[in-house]
């Protein structure tokens, strides 16, 4: 299952700066308003910390689950719904009560991160 993960958030972290070079420079030709591209800003940011975290848990805490899970879920939800209202606030309008759940799963991941132990010391592998 750390494989799961190890590849889920190396490909986050890949999209997330695939994203964030699309809101730099792509979706300024699109999208004018200000908050919204600060908006696409914060997504790709917290996706990058994020598929860092479930990329240190899987090494660091493999068999921390629920961590890394919740990263995964969060970084769906949080960032997801983000970039959904950005490029199309109307279709996905009833998407704006899933951002703050996700941000409440990434705060969860941080938190049963903590809590959880450690699995395989960093210098034993």
């Amino acid at each position: 299952m750390s494989r799961f993960f190890w590849t889920l958030g190396s490909l986050s972290g890949a999209t997330s700066v695939m994203l964030g070079a699309f809101g730099a420079h792509g979706l300024k030709n699109r999208i004018s308003d200000p908050a919204k591209l600060q908006s696409w800003s914060t997504a790709a940011h917290y996706q990058l910390i994020h598929s860092t975290a479930l990329l240190l848990a899987t090494y660091a805490a493999p068999t921390n689950k629920i961590a890394m899970g919740l990263f995964g879920a969060g970084m769906a939800m949080f960032s997801g719904s983000i970039y959904l209202l950005v490029l199309w606030p109307e279709k996905f309008r009833k998407l704006g009560p899933v951002t703050p759940i996700g941000g409440v799963c990434l705060i969860a991941g941080w938190v049963a991160l903590a809590a959880g132990r450690r699995g395989v010391p960093l210098g034993a592998r």
